[in-house]
């Protein structure tokens, strides 16, 4: 039901547009001669929350000891209340005053004395007004709601297209991505970029030996070692295929890149996960390759790949469980 306010400091205006406005079916219509009651009831003079709620006010300008226009004006200032139509009562019809009253926030106006017609007229108006904003913002809000909800939906589905499913680390097709990204920003910084690339040792014989199942928990233990050891904002740890994984390292010095790969080493080997039929150690390792390179026309992405890759080879060939890197001047 629409709350009105009247503010006049006539008891008998009061009363008559009271009477006019409940007679025609605005039964919640209160009334004030005080200015103090209203900015009390609307906490006007505090960052508190309204004490009532009104949909529509009307307002007298000339008012004992305050203008109603300097009240309007707190009332637009008031999250709450910015949106409430606010009729002006006056006497008056000089154009500056209703001009003053309107750049303050005013919506409409009614001369004394009331013409019933017209006061209805105009506070239907200023009614259907709020009603039709009070459903715009909860359009807003639904709109928002959906936003919100849409946004969601879209990072989900992005971290879906991003993650290997078993591991949580990022895909083939990610690694991809950021490899062209980072190979591209290297160019410009005239950086290199360090790439590693990781197999567990014996996987095959792992799942003979304990079964599918224990190998998918062995490919999430040594996915996280892996992460844990590569975790700058550049770096990027990806499952590239199987039980290979792949990690970027950005603007990153051979050694620096030598560091990151003997802790991976190390934390795997920390892990101490049984491997029986294992023909390097009793427990599960890694091999890995390394490799890098400062882009430029002599070069390309490729050519960074197959070298870590080659660097993988050898460190399978040499025993396994080590790091190897391309071999220099090759």
């Amino acid at each position: 039901m629409n709350s009105i306010l009247i503010l006049d400091d006539a008891q008998e205006n009061c009363m008559l547009m009271q009477g006019i406005l409940r007679r025609s079916g605005y039964k919640d219509t209160q009334t004030s001669q005080s200015p103090d009651e209203v900015l009390d009831w609307l906490s006007l003079k505090s960052d508190e929350p309204p004490k009532k709620d009104f949909s529509l006010i009307l307002l007298d300008i000339l008012l004992p000891g305050i203008t109603g226009i300097e009240i309007l004006r707190m009332i637009r200032e008031k999250p709450e209340l910015k949106d409430i139509p606010v009729i002006m009562i006056t006497a008056l019809k000089e154009s500056n005053v209703l001009q003053e009253a309107f750049d303050s926030g005013a919506i409409d106006y009614v001369v004394k004395p009331f013409d019933s017609i017209e006061l209805l007229a105009r506070v239907r108006s200023a009614l259907r007004l709020f009603e039709e904003m009070a459903r715009r913002k909860e359009r807003e809000k639904e709109l928002e709601k959906l936003t919100d909800q849409l946004q969601e939906v879209n990072a989900y589905l992005l971290a879906i297209a991003r993650t290997d499913g078993l591991t949580g680390l990022f895909n083939r097709r990610y690694f991809d991505e950021v490899l062209a990204t980072e190979w591209k920003r290297c160019w410009r910084t005239g950086n290199s970029v360090a790439l590693l690339m990781l197999d567990i040792d014996h996987f095959k014989l792992y799942n003979d030996t304990y079964g599918h199942q224990a190998g998918d928990h062995c490919l999430k233990q040594v996915s996280a070692a892996i992460r844990e050891c590569a975790r700058r904002a550049g770096d990027v740890t990806a499952r590239y295929g199987g039980e290979e994984f792949a990690v970027i390292l950005p603007e990153t010095s051979e050694s620096n890149a030598v560091i990151v790969s003997r802790n991976i080493l190390e934390k795997v080997e920390k892990l101490a996960v049984p491997h029986s039929a294992s023909k390097t150690s009793s427990i599960v390792t890694i091999s890995i390759g390394m490799a890098t390179l400062s882009p430029s026309p002599e070069n390309s992405i490729t050519e960074l790949i197959e070298r870590a890759d080659k660097a993988l080879y050898l460190a399978k060939e040499e025993g396994r469980n080590c790091l190897r890197f391309y071999p220099q001047g090759d």
